[in-house]
């Protein structure tokens, strides 16, 4: 697990309305997050995106103060999008939500200028605070508010080092959940409906993850993964 470095908290002023774009391709994601935000005060979603491409579109159009970015797009994944918004608007703050993510790609992603990174399983009891965080100039890494960024990046690098991360083949975290899936025997239709997309991006999913493993059947594919150790037991 990420640590972080604790420090005192700065408040954002009463009066401000912080504006958001949210950017995530779940829809239940996108409505529970908007839903969540406007029943607070202080927060106001301005507009939506499902993919890379339009989270860049919108963040331009709207220069929102914060952008909240799914780490996992189609189309453009969102680093890329982040890169492309910073390229242009880099005044707007960027909050990654993800559902997992490496020591290596939060480096990454400060690097290319996030200022925030919340999993999506603490999304109702950090992501306010977290928003408030960055909008007042601060970071949020690993549940917590961190001013020395510096400090905060140094404590990550020395734990990359320490920890190599586990050989994924360049698979993204989605395409591990598809794998996983395939393991366990579920259909196209099964996979799309539990992870609430359509077959047409589960079947982009598997040709992506056949291309990166050098497989070309689902069976080969659980054999990879279960040989390969990229899929937890079952």
């Amino acid at each position: 697990m990420l640590k972080s470095v604790k420090s005192g908290s700065k408040a954002v002023p009463a009066a401000s309305t912080i504006r958001l774009v949210v950017a995530d391709d779940h829809p239940v994601v996108r409505f529970g997050v908007k839903n969540m935000l406007n029943s607070e005060p202080g927060f106001e979603v301005v507009s939506e995106a499902d993919d890379g491409d339009e989270a860049i579109t919108q963040a331009l159009e709207h220069e929102p103060d914060i952008l909240l970015l799914d780490l996992q797009m189609p189309r453009l994944p969102g680093l890329e999008a982040m890169r492309a918004i910073m390229s242009k608007s880099p005044r707007v703050k960027i909050i990654l939500l993800t559902s997992t993510i490496s020591s290596q790609q939060v480096i990454e992603a400060l690097q290319i200028g996030a200022r925030g990174i919340v999993l999506k399983d603490s999304v109702a009891g950090a992501l306010s605070e977290a928003i408030r965080a960055v909008y007042s100039g601060d970071y949020w890494i690993g549940g917590e508010r961190v001013v020395n960024l510096l400090q905060a990046l140094h404590g990550l690098m020395q734990k990359a080092a320490a920890l190599p991360e586990k050989k994924t083949y360049g698979l993204t975290p989605r395409e591990l959940e598809v794998v996983q899936s395939i393991v366990e025997g579920c259909s196209n239709k099964d996979i799309a409906k539990q992870f609430n997309i359509s077959e047409e991006t589960v079947k982009r999913h598997l040709s992506n993850t056949f291309d990166k493993t050098g497989v070309s059947t689902r069976l080969e594919l659980a054999l990879f993964a279960i040989s390969h150790k990229l899929v937890d037991p079952i």
